[in-house]
């Protein structure tokens, strides 16, 4: 009988971590649950030389694969969009024969530095967080997995300091807890701008 739990992989991505306050800690949280695998991709791949198939395989063996990461510069740090482009090829993840990913969900856990009303239209930003990651978005939709609402924590710089850490962690282990037990409601999980604006909303206990 198969295992009727969903399997994450986590792929971390943060070129700075002596100086990261809440994506290493994040990162750490979500060690030590049993159908959770973590990679620290820039601790795996020091030299940027990405095991394509080691990678690929990794993906197979996952029905839900996140990606973490600060928001650089409205983006993904290098070593991740690298991954992207050696790693999802032609014939693996996308094409008349590239369904290894169809079926999959797919979301990010992100910081960004900016307060969340800059991310929005009339911010200093100019878009929103969903908006910002159309890319991504897209990518999911290319290669058929489903894109979820991102896990996002705003004003990264002075979360530590106005106690917020605790609790986005603690709520992330929580969403991590939901996925695996298959309790997260995919259909409206897909639909919100950030997915941690009301999980009572998407994890059905």
């Amino acid at each position: 009988m198969s295992d009727p739990h969903k399997k994450i992989l986590i792929l971390f991505a943060h070129p700075s971590q002596n100086r990261s306050e809440i994506n290493v800690p994040l990162f750490n949280a979500s060690k030590g649950f049993d159908h959770v695998t973590t990679i620290d991709l820039y601790a795996e791949y020091p030299s940027f030389r990405i095991d394509i198939d080691k990678e690929q395989q990794r993906l197979r063996d996952h029905d839900v694969i996140v990606f973490m990461f600060p928001l650089y510069w409205y983006s993904t740090p290098s070593l991740l969009k690298e991954w992207q482009d050696l790693v999802l090829e032609y014939g693996f993840a996308y094409g008349s024969e590239g369904t290894e990913l169809q079926g999959k969900k797919f979301l990010c856990a992100l910081t960004a530095g900016g307060s969340e009303s800059s991310y929005r239209k009339e911010g200093f930003n100019h878009f929103t967080i969903r908006q910002l990651l159309q890319p991504l978005e897209q990518m999911a939709e290319l290669t058929g997995m489903e894109f979820l609402a991102p896990f996002a924590l705003f004003g990264a710089g002075t979360a530590t300091e106005e106690q917020r850490v605790v609790k986005h962690i603690e709520n992330w282990r929580r969403v991590l807890v939901a996925i695996a037990d298959n309790k997260l409601n995919y259909e409206v999980a897909s639909k919100l701008s950030k997915l941690n604006h009301s999980l009572d909303s998407v994890i059905t206990e």
